[in-house]
């Protein structure tokens, strides 16, 4: 429907403005980064209208703007950027021109974000929102999959049966009781378990932590993660396959000691002496089948997490496309399921700190491996992590996404990235600083990193920080 003088003089009578009304003055220019911003943080708030050219302070008067002259041209613009539409319309109001921009409201359950940041209003200001208020959006009116029934038993000796206690308590840190009520009761109080009225109700987040066999239960035995071990470097020839047969938390520590012995060996020099080691210290391995587990979409039926072993790389996916953006993996968080993550982190398998990538990242460097690949593909996410490859086989791309992910990491570390730290990173010398400044430049290019201009156009001093800093 198209916007009004009319419409715009009701919304000037309006004694302040709402969560779906904004009014700012824009007079000749209005900056584009925060027009997208504003778009954003009105469509997770239900949507509304921005309205330039009419001052934000009582009476309002209309002042006018030149801004966004080609109003068809932005709202293309705006679609392409923010992949949402928001209609733009160009008002003649007898005091002046004004452009208006309607946004749409949220889909029910998810939010609007830009460059993996979700923007709202607070007062005057646009800041982004607090993870109480995503976990809120994110939850609306589905129930959570973990929370509901897997299995009902009549007694406190099937639960024993099915549920590997012994071990829930080692990894708790906390003595076995002495009493089966005791067991129980600890159960309960995690609410891993509810108490019916003829026994017990085994939820599924304690059957798909703790099941002594997951093919007990018939609604998460396809939740078993998968390896599959391959001959070469397709998938042609499958030399083994194994399921997990146990809870994620009981079985963790198995499941990861089985992929550490089956992963391909990596040749290393230390102190002038050839020794062999694995792709990449069991730290970094147990960090991303850890994310794989934790942060899978189980509400897609057939599948769960697979971990595929070649002879040159390691492949590990999970259900579900991520919801913080690729290329803030490595500084961002957000868990998918949390009361999934704050149990394994009590048992000492997960750090809930956003801090598994930054490590996985870090030990591909000291080894000096080619970067990680994290993609998004049809409803799953997969990193890949590659076998030891000489610079001088390193693609462009190869390169590139090793310099952003160097330049990211060292940010998080509040450090800044130079000539001399990626040289360090791939193991070139200081003759090479022009291939360096090369890899630098084609990154730069393509919009992964900037340069900082606090430190001054030298280009002998020049420092970079990723293009989100």
């Amino acid at each position: 429907m198209t916007v009004t003088s009319d419409q715009i003089d009701a919304w000037r009578a309006e004694p302040s403005e709402t969560p779906h009304l904004e009014f700012k003055e824009a007079k000749t220019s209005f900056n584009q980064q925060k027009l997208h911003r504003y778009c954003v943080a009105l469509g997770n708030e239900g949507g509304g209208h921005l309205v330039l050219g009419v001052a934000d302070q009582l009476p309002r008067q209309v002042v006018g703007t030149t801004s966004f002259p080609n109003t068809q041209d932005t709202q293309n613009g705006l679609f392409n950027k923010l992949g949402f539409r928001v209609e733009v319309y160009e008002v003649n109001h007898s005091e002046g021109r004004i452009v208006v921009f309607k946004v749409p409201a949220r889909p029910r359950g998810t939010a609007f974000q830009l460059d993996g940041a979700y923007w709202m209003r607070s007062g005057e200001s646009l800041v982004v929102m607090t993870e109480d208020k995503l976990r809120s959006i994110f939850s609306e009116g589905e129930p959570d999959w973990l929370e509901e029934i897997s299995l009902n038993v009549t007694d406190a000796q099937s639960l024993v049966d099915l549920l590997d206690t012994q071990t829930f308590f080692e990894l708790i840190g906390t003595s076995y009781p002495s009493t089966r009520d005791g067991v129980i009761d600890k159960l309960l109080s995690e609410r891993l378990v509810i108490k019916t009225a003829s026994g017990f109700s085994i939820k599924r987040l304690g059957g798909i932590l703790l099941a002594k066999r997951l093919s007990d239960f018939d609604d998460l035995n396809r939740k078993a993660p998968r390896v599959i071990v391959y001959s070469g470097s397709n998938k042609l020839n499958t030399r083994l396959e194994k399921e997990g047969s146990k809870g994620y938390a009981v079985g963790f520590q198995g499941l990861v000691s089985f992929v550490m012995n089956q992963l391909p060996q990596n040749e290393i020099l230390k102190d002038a002496l050839r020794t062999s080691s694995t792709l990449l210290p069991e730290e970094a391995i147990r960090e991303l089948i850890a994310n794989a587990l934790i942060h899978q979409e189980f509400t897609i039926s057939g599948a769960g997490p697979l971990i595929e072993i070649y002879e040159n790389r390691l492949e590990i996916s999970n259900p579900g496309t991520p919801l913080v953006p690729i290329e803030r993996f490595i500084d961002g968080y957000q868990s998918r399921n949390e009361r999934l993550s704050d149990l394994m982190r009590r048992m000492n398998i997960c750090e809930e700190r956003s801090s598994g990538v930054d490590r996985v990242i870090h030990e591909t460097e000291i080894c000096q491996l080619p970067a990680p690949e994290f993609r998004s593909d049809l409803n799953r996410t997969t990193v890949v992590v590659h076998g030891p490859r000489p610079f001088d086989a390193m693609s462009r791309t190869d390169r590139v996404r090793a310099c952003f992910q160097h330049c990211a990491l060292r940010w998080v570390m509040s450090e800044q990235m130079t000539n001399e730290t990626l040289r360090e990173r791939f193991g070139l010398s200081k003759k090479q600083a022009g291939t360096a400044s090369q890899i630098i430049s084609a990154t730069t290019d393509s919009g992964q990193i900037k340069l900082d201009e606090s430190v001054g156009a030298s280009r002998k001093y020049a420092r970079y920080v990723p293009c989100w800093a």
